[in-house]
């Protein structure tokens, strides 16, 4: 059996690549929130992938790369199908070296590359949402465009997977960063929770198509990454701290919630997911 593949946002993780940060960069240029505590961001990385592991990932860890300070966020410049791995193309300047080297490292860590992103496509992981095991969801934005969505659906295909688009809001303009995972997360395969003031129309309708229940984020955690939560299997997710109304609401509905510590990670507007390259669900 091959160990990477993968075709849900639920089922369970058993093989993940992470990239813990280096110091070296311009995290200011790369709209970190400042000022960041560098140790303590390193620290915060390093329970994170001790989190992972006490919950059975088996965790590849990449090598930190200097002057790269989003390389930590490995969802987004590579995205993992049931057959290999597809380069993305990145619309951020600061991330346009990310995608050819997560690829390669995918690639050495023996995931076959089956097709990147090419000419004026680009598109993020963040967008890239699985709505069912045959069926992906991708968000259009100002990081993800018509052009890779073009490019990706013959990739798809040939795993009998249909693309679904979602054209996600202006909401606060190009130079910020809004994801369709940036207001969905799947908890298990029935049940996954949405920021709704923000989510398409067509995509509430069409997990209630699927007979999905639907979470409403709490307003108050929506910017403390309330809405970032990781599954680790159906039922079992990390989520970051200070979200304390979205944990209770969670456990409420049978959830198993481990919290890891998220001060400075966050200040890259990036929670558990965007840590987290999944290679075999």
């Amino acid at each position: 059996m091959n160990d990477y593949g993968v075709r849900s946002m639920v089922a369970p993780l058993t093989r993940v690549a992470v990239r813990a940060p280096s110091l070296r960069g311009d995290y200011a240029a790369a709209h970190w929130e400042q000022p960041i505590d560098g140790e303590l961001l390193l620290q915060q990385h390093r329970d994170f992938v001790q989190l992972l592991r006490k919950l059975g990932c088996e965790v590849e860890e990449l090598v930190p790369v200097d002057d790269m300070p989003d390389a930590i966020f490995t969802y987004d410049p590579a995205f993992i199908t049931p057959s290999g791995v597809i380069e993305l193309r990145g619309a951020k300047a600061v991330r346009a070296g990310e995608p050819p080297l997560l690829t390669a490292e995918l690639h050495a860590a023996g995931v076959p590359v089956v097709g990147k992103l090419t000419g004026p496509a680009t598109a993020d992981g963040g967008d890239l949402y699985w709505l069912d095991e045959s069926t992906l969801a991708i968000g259009r934005s100002y990081r993800t465009n018509a052009e890779a969505i073009e490019q990706m659906r013959p990739l798809l295909a040939a795993d009998g997977i249909e693309v679904k688009v979602f054209d996600l809001p202006h909401d606060l303009g190009p130079e910020f960063c809004l994801h369709l995972m940036s207001i969905i997360s799947g908890i298990r395969e029935d049940l996954v929770l949405v920021y709704e003031r923000l989510a398409p129309v067509a995509l509430l309708q069409a997990l209630q198509h699927r007979g999905i229940e639907i979470l409403s984020l709490p307003e108050e955690d929506y910017l403390s990454l309330g809405c970032n939560v990781l599954a680790i299997s159906p039922g079992v997710v990390v989520i970051p701290t200070g979200n304390d109304a979205t944990a209770e609401l969670l456990r409420r509905h049978g959830v198993d919630v481990h919290v890891y510590e998220a001060s400075e990670i966050n200040k890259g507007e990036g929670g558990p997911t965007c840590l987290t390259r999944p290679i075999k669900r």
